[in-house]
């Protein structure tokens, strides 16, 4: 029997031998070998045909008391994210309660989503189930990540089988559990493995990809899928700019600025990766930006206070110190933090003059980092904040003129003056972050198969 072991990131440090790496382990569970997905398949297209035979307000009734089951372990979910991806208590308990909590008014709008629509006295549209789903979710929001593509396909009447990140895996073994003790039996499978695994699962004789992560495990699963022309729902990353403009209210612009930049220590989809500020105000901007930024508290996930905890893995961290150290010998200047931070931590960085040849500025960061440039005018702005393959989420900040920049923006969700993606909207990425949608009508409905039917 195989095992994945989950570390603590908050544990990662070299050892003796200033060689090696070390952590202390949180827990293992047991692995789904690939010569076994063929098995887990054919269970999941028969609890598919029964689950699908249910009526849509039945399979609501049945995940709304599924769902309920977990008020009971809600602590227990919010430590195991702390414990396993380093997110303070706070955080990972807000994660856990919005997941528990709104469960219930997230199957309800699905529901009405799929019900089905009359066009005429003799033609109505259906939401018919697709069949097997796989689900592959991040680390990042683990629990969050996963119920956003989880759940509407369930509903839609598929079997799902998740596919978790390797560094989560308590995390979605004590979710799957706990709804499996009300759910059909393999309506919902879990399989844990690595990356060969979701490999072998995305080319196997499924029917549905929903797949949250990387842009290029993203081409991988879009080649793989092919063969079988498998419906597909990605949400890929980003690389998201800001631009703040002579107009804007500046408090207000560092206060995003740095708060969009170190939400979950950086590793978020829609972090600010760039930050664009009008020359005319870039000195005060950057001021008032490291004043704020060296307010951030740096500990675990369970200390008192803490903002900031510990990257993902040493892997994440090498990589932002690589971006950091690459902007260093190409000319940026460093107004808080440095390029050289021990694991697991990386402290408050603040980097001004990125340009357009700087890892820093063209791939994406995933850590605690502003990084600012300052333009002259405004189409230099915009066009650098275009400049990318990604284009999930961007945001403007000014008065007078500053949706005009924003409808200029090459991205799935722009925000004037606050967030992208507020509101209820659907989360959807242009370009290279996404492929198909998820959230509200629209996106529930890309987990079924819409079937015009006429008597």
């Amino acid at each position: 029997m195989a095992v994945l072991t989950s570390y603590d990131p908050a544990s990662y440090h070299k050892a003796d031998d200033g060689q090696h790496i070390e952590a202390t382990a949180v827990g293992s569970v047991e692995t789904l070998a690939i010569s076994q997905l063929p098995e887990v398949i054919a269970n999941a297209r028969v609890a598919q045909k029964s689950w699908a035979s249910l009526s849509l307000i039945e399979r609501q009734q049945y995940l709304v008391k599924a769902y309920q089951q977990l008020v009971a372990v809600q602590d227990e979910l919010a430590r195991l994210i702390g414990q396993e991806m380093g997110k303070d208590y706070r955080r990972a308990t807000y994660e856990v309660g919005g997941t528990v909590q709104n469960a219930a008014y997230f199957a309800s709008e699905i529901s009405d989503a799929l019900t089905t629509e009359q066009v005429d006295n003799r033609t109505e549209i259906q939401y018919r189930p697709l069949g097997v789903v796989a689900v592959i979710s991040p680390w990042n929001y683990p629990l969050a990540m996963a119920n956003n593509l989880l759940m509407p396909a369930l509903m839609a009447g598929n079997s799902v089988i998740l596919k978790p990140s390797e560094q989560t895996p308590l995390v979605a073994e004590l979710f799957i559990n706990t709804l499996n003790s009300v759910l059909p039996k393999n309506v919902l499978q879990l399989a844990q493995g690595d990356r060969s695994l979701g490999q072998a699962l995305v080319a196997a004789d499924i029917n549905m990809v929903a797949f949250t992560g990387s842009m290029a495990a993203g081409k991988h699963i879009m080649a793989n899928a092919a063969a079988g022309l498998k419906r597909l729902v990605m949400e890929l990353g980003g690389n998201d700019p800001m631009i703040v403009m002579a107009t804007a209210n500046i408090d207000a612009a560092v206060r995003f600025a740095v708060a969009s930049s170190f939400e979950n220590a950086g590793q978020m989809c829609t972090s600010t990766e760039r930050v664009y500020v009008d020359e005319r105000i870039a000195d005060e901007f950057e001021q008032k930006v490291v004043m704020l930024a060296s307010r951030y508290q740096v500990c675990k996930w369970d200390e008192a206070n803490v903002n900031i905890g510990p990257l993902v893995n040493p892997m994440q961290h090498q990589k932002v110190l690589e971006q950091l150290q690459d902007a260093k010998a190409k000319g940026a200047s460093f107004l808080l933090g440095s390029d050289d931070y021990p694991l697991p931590f990386i402290q408050p960085t603040v980097v001004s003059g990125i340009t357009p040849e700087m890892l820093i500025e063209r791939e994406e960061t995933f850590g605690p980092v502003v990084a600012i440039s300052r333009y002259k005018h405004i189409d230099e702005a915009i066009s650098r904040a275009n400049d990318s393959h990604y284009g999930l989420a961007a945001v403007v900040f000014g008065g007078q003129g500053a949706k005009a920049v924003a409808e200029q923006l090459e991205a799935g969700m722009v925000g004037v003056n606050q967030g992208a993606g507020a509101g209820n909207a659907p989360w959807v990425g242009a370009k290279q972050s996404g492929f198909g949608f998820h959230g509200t009508a629209a996106g529930h409905r890309q987990f079924a198969q819409v079937r015009v039917m006429s008597y």
